[in-house]
């Protein structure tokens, strides 16, 4: 065999690889997309549309008309989202376009499912609540469930989020952070006129539930602790650190402000179960040592999750 031949066949190993890789992560980026519309679609139809609430975006929106006039919600959730998305083709490309279209799709399906399905074999679970505050608080958890694990697997359905990318670009005023705020506001407060007041508060809880819940999906349940030690004994403490634990150590060279004296500070992260430990070894080694501990949501490397 040639040196011609063993390049086109170890070329042709490495692209059914990376094909297959590639391959793997869409099916488990739509198999994500699948559960978070199915969770998202669940909040909708298990706690807030039969207590009769309506939260921000286009979801809320399409709750509050199934709401008034019991059209179904996963028709209007499509109806609402197509002119978006064709507004937002130009500026955001096809293949975004796309991805929000079957998102999209699968909202509005998975929304008619819990419609079908609810009703007639879970009717118990259908009407688990008639309390507000208990809607808005499961709800949001079931929401901020599929919102997470949209930005996660990066999928979207467009909605207000498109919405606010492209009037920002049209009027750049604020972020669009903002403008996202505004749109799914104007949405709260239609709520608020044809449901009542008390449509505000749940709309309040129910967006602050999904937001910290989404942002557990994202950012993970295995917070580490990110420590700073500051200590005249940096060699020592580095030492015990490496040879005691299996979590890296690195020095960053710094001077003490007021006294002029060279100062070594030793930046570490550690498993939060081990943090009384590593205190407890630091006070051994230099019980004048001055130690930061702060929350990491997130740590790459040896000792915890690859990146």
């Amino acid at each position: 065999m040639g040196l011609k031949s063993i390049k086109e066949n170890g070329n042709s190993k490495g692209t059914k690889k990376i094909n297959k890789k590639v391959l793997l992560n869409e099916t488990k980026r739509y198999a994500f997309m699948v559960l978070g519309c199915l969770s998202y679609a669940l909040s909708l139809k298990m706690f807030l549309e039969p207590n009769g609430i309506a939260g921000g975006g286009v979801s809320g929106a399409a709750s509050l008309i199934h709401i008034l006039t019991s059209l179904p919600t996963g028709l209007f959730i499509a109806v609402i989202n197509i002119p978006i998305l064709i507004f937002g083709f130009k500026k955001m490309g096809w293949q975004f376009i796309l991805r929000c279209l079957i998102t999209t799709g699968c909202l509005s399906l998975a929304t008619e499912f819990w419609e079908l399905v609810l009703p007639d074999k879970f009717w118990m679970i259908r009407n688990i609540t008639d309390d507000g505050i208990l809607a808005s608080l499961y709800g949001g958890l079931l929401q901020g469930v599929g919102i997470g694990l949209f930005i996660k697997y990066e999928t979207s359905s467009g909605g207000t989020e498109l919405l606010g990318r492209l009037t920002h670009g049209i009027l750049p005023i604020g972020t669009i952070a903002t403008h996202v705020a505004v749109f799914d506001g104007l949405v709260v407060v239609l709520g608020a006129i044809y449901l009542g007041l008390q449509n505000i508060l749940y709309a309040l809880i129910l967006i602050f539930v999904s937001a910290k819940i989404s942002d557990l999906i994202v950012m993970g349940f295995s917070h580490a602790k990110l420590c700073y030690i500051i200590t005249n004994k940096a060699e020592e403490i580095s030492d015990f650190l490496i040879s005691h634990s299996p979590r890296g150590v690195t020095l960053i060279q710094g001077e003490g402000m007021y006294t002029k004296t060279p100062k070594g500070v030793l930046m570490t992260c550690v498993k939060s179960k081990q943090i009384v430990a590593l205190k407890s070894s630091i006070r051994e080694l230099d019980e004048n040592a001055f130690v930061i501990v702060t929350e990491a949501n997130e740590v790459y490397g040896k000792g915890f999750k690859r990146i």
